[in-house]
């Protein structure tokens, strides 16, 4: 069975990403000189694929990757397995200098999860081993020209104290590996490195990943379609229209557009009304559960923006929203990645909640 050209479930590998060619090139100047970087953006918005793609193209040249991955923490011991995870997945010649390193200290990687589980009496203590593994991350950069990725590092925030290990063990080594820091919670990324009280403030350059220009958008369905031998016809610009350069949400059309429109094929406005109720089906009840736990003041002012309305204009009248409400709403919205201030203002970052609002609350 052939296989789709745009897969939208999860990180691309590196050779699927495309696009974004200035930003790509500006992080990999910035790891190649070893300037700290925090990569902001919102949840399914292409910061890892970007980042596999900036550190395989820099793989090429010399420094070699580490991934560690922060994402759903909740105490110390899950920073240490997190960080024992990441240094235990490397491969090839990486790998031994790790091992040779972790050696030298009678630490195993890959087995700190198993250890942690043990019962209180015979685990080890986590802080403790999270500044062994910390230091077996230093001292292989003493040895190594490596990059370290930190995925979801707004997750660390729901370790108390981790973040003060972190920086206390990185702060006089950053010269001696390239740094880059992602995270999907705008507010707690922000926080995190824009707070005096935070043991990372001014510690990272703030670069904020934006949407895909339409011609990117456009580039990736018309290559996907073409090297798979088909023709998308008037549904790429309807895909462009509508997922309004959301990477993953592009994907995702396309993807429905393509299973419909056989090989040879030009894809048909009903191919296109297919794929857009296919794709409306699997994502509507997510919306409607997600907007039922919001405050009733965001619900008001998420239909306004969907619906391309002022927040202090007449389609804000219309719904009762009160100017401070809408005020407050935009602020904590923006801060948990619901919206994003673009060129031509704030707009809802999810462009399938924003058909999903239109179409159940018109206005």
């Amino acid at each position: 069975m052939e296989q789709s050209p745009f897969p939208y479930q999860g990180p691309l590998k590196p050779g699927e990403v495309t696009g974004r060619d200035e930003l790509r090139a500006d992080l990999a100047e910035r790891l190649m000189q070893r300037r700290v970087t925090a990569l902001l953006g919102p949840r399914r918005y292409g910061k890892t694929s970007l980042l596999r793609r900036v550190t395989a193209d820099l793989e090429q040249v010399g420094p070699e990757p580490i991934w560690i991955d922060f994402y759903g923490l909740t105490s110390m011991a899950d920073v240490a397995a997190a960080l024992d995870r990441g240094l235990a997945s490397t491969r090839g010649p990486l790998r031994k200098v790790l091992d040779t390193v972790a050696g030298g200290i009678s630490l195993r990687l890959g087995v700190v999860g198993v250890e942690l589980s043990k019962s209180k009496r015979d685990r080890p203590e986590p802080v403790a081993l999270l500044w062994t593994l910390l230091d077996v991350l230093v001292k292989t950069a003493e040895r190594n020209d490596i990059i370290v990725v930190f995925d979801e590092f707004s997750g660390l925030a729901n370790a108390k104290g981790a973040t003060s290990i972190l920086r206390t063990a990185l702060q006089h080594h950053y010269r001696d590996m390239g740094i880059v820091f992602a995270g999907s919670d705008p507010s707690t990324m922000r926080l995190l490195f824009s707070d005096r009280a935070q043991p990372f403030f001014a510690q990272a350059d703030l670069v904020e990943i934006g949407p895909l220009t339409d011609l990117e958008v456009l580039d990736i369905i018309r290559d996907g379609f073409e090297d798979t031998g088909r023709d998308p016809g008037g549904s790429a610009a309807r895909i462009v229209s509508l997922a309004d350069g959301h990477p993953q949400r592009a994907m995702q059309l396309a993807d429905a557009v393509w299973q419909q429109t056989e090989s040879g094929e030009v894809a048909t406005d009903q191919a296109w009304e297919t794929a857009l109720g296919e794709v409306r089906a699997t994502v509507d009840a997510g919306s409607e559960r997600l907007h039922a736990l919001l405050p009733t003041g965001h619900q008001k002012t998420l239909r306004v923006l969907a619906a391309g309305g002022s927040i202090y204009g007449t389609a804000a009248d219309a719904v009762n929203l009160a100017p401070g409400t809408a005020s407050a709403a935009i602020e904590a919205l923006t801060g948990n990645g619901f919206l994003q201030n673009t060129a031509d203002g704030t707009v809802i970052v999810d462009p399938l909640l924003a058909d999903w609002l239109r179409r159940r609350f018109p206005l």
